[in-house]
């Protein structure tokens, strides 16, 4: 029975990691992508907005 209690957290860790797998290949794309890859985009054009009128001269 040592074997058992030997084998039983690494099955109970790898049915874990392939649940989350899942659960992220799943939540890729989807109805979703469209909404969150605008927000991406958003996030990065206003950091780039404070980067390039930070960078520019005063005059």
């Amino acid at each position: 029975m040592d074997y058992v209690s030997a084998l039983v957290p690494p099955v109970v860790m790898a049915v874990f990691f392939i649940g989350v797998i899942r659960v992220i290949v799943k939540t890729q794309g989807g109805a979703n992508k469209a909404k969150e890859d605008a927000a991406v985009d958003a996030v990065l054009a206003r950091g780039d907005g404070a980067r390039q009128t930070s960078a520019t001269p005063d005059a």
